[in-house]
């Protein structure tokens, strides 16, 4: 049905998935039927994986900071069921690399959050980089293999430590409030870190504009995806969005005009074209 559709309506309607609205919203403002929106965004961002693999290659990037994002589909995992284990439901994370340069996104991975999938994607990011490049990761185990895996001895390596505080307060008033960091360790892991340079403040950061632009994402509301394949199709089109079409405020450009990918701006028109439905 989405075929159907003017080029104009499709791009209201891939305008306002990657603004965050809901899907049930953008029916309400523009008419269309809910599930010719949901047709429409899972292929775009089908095709927009595929962009993703295409143009993040021979990267020049210097530094990665790498984080791992939570989310669940249809339910969260501790009241997954057996039958709703078997269709994938429960904790889903998806695995960022950002380049705090360039603020590109060279890289990502959703799946769980074990050595396994810490391993594909570190393999994944050093395929698309062309030189030794310094990478900061938070204090999560499997990142020390799997980067060694990824990069051999070409890579330095650090990793920030965080510290809490441990109120004494009972838990339904503080799980919405994160607690205080009382201590900052930056640890060299491998190679010859920088260790000013050893951060995840920006890649922190942009977790919280992707959870703002990507409503499966937003925490505390019932717009969560009920089916894994359609999660994974949201990713990639807000990757593809903040790499080539938003003007970041602080480069003044599209992080893939700072990377020398690209030499100006997509519009919404450009990348309904790209992914054939123009």
């Amino acid at each position: 049905m989405g075929n159907s559709l003017a080029t104009e309506k499709k791009v209201r309607v891939v305008s306002a998935l990657l603004e965050g609205s809901s899907i049930r919203g953008i029916e309400r403002m523009t008419g269309i039927n809910r599930n010719t929106i949901m047709s429409l965004g899972y292929r775009m961002g089908q095709q927009c994986g595929e962009i993703m693999h295409e143009k993040m290659r021979d990267l020049p990037c210097k530094r990665i900071e790498v984080d791992e994002l939570w989310a669940y589909v249809y339910s969260k995992q501790k009241n997954v069921t057996k039958q709703r284990k078997a269709l994938n439901h429960g904790d889903v994370w998806t695995w960022i690399a950002l380049d705090p340069e360039t603020k590109l996104i060279p890289s990502y991975l959703v799946g769980q959050r074990d050595a396994y999938h810490a391993r594909a994607f570190m393999e994944d990011l050093a395929s698309r980089l062309r030189c030794r490049v310094q990478i900061s990761s938070d204090g999560y185990n499997a990142y020390e293999s799997a980067i060694e895996r990824g990069f051999g001895s070409e890579v330095d390596y650090g990793q920030v430590v965080k510290v809490y505080s441990m109120p004494e307060v009972v838990e339904s008033e503080r799980k919405y409030s994160p607690p205080e960091i009382i201590e900052i360790n930056r640890k060299p892991m491998s190679g010859q870190p920088v260790i000013s340079h050893i951060s995840t403040s920006h890649v922190e950061k942009y977790n919280h504009t992707l959870r703002m632009h990507n409503r499966r994402m937003a925490r505390l509301t019932n717009a969560f995806s009920k089916k894994l394949e359609n999660f994974k199709a949201s990713i990639p089109l807000h990757f593809v969005y903040y790499n080539f079409i938003k003007t970041h405020t602080t480069l003044k450009m599209t992080p893939a005009m700072a990377a020398g990918i690209e030499n100006s701006y997509w519009t919404i028109e450009e990348l309904l074209e790209r992914c054939g439905e123009s």
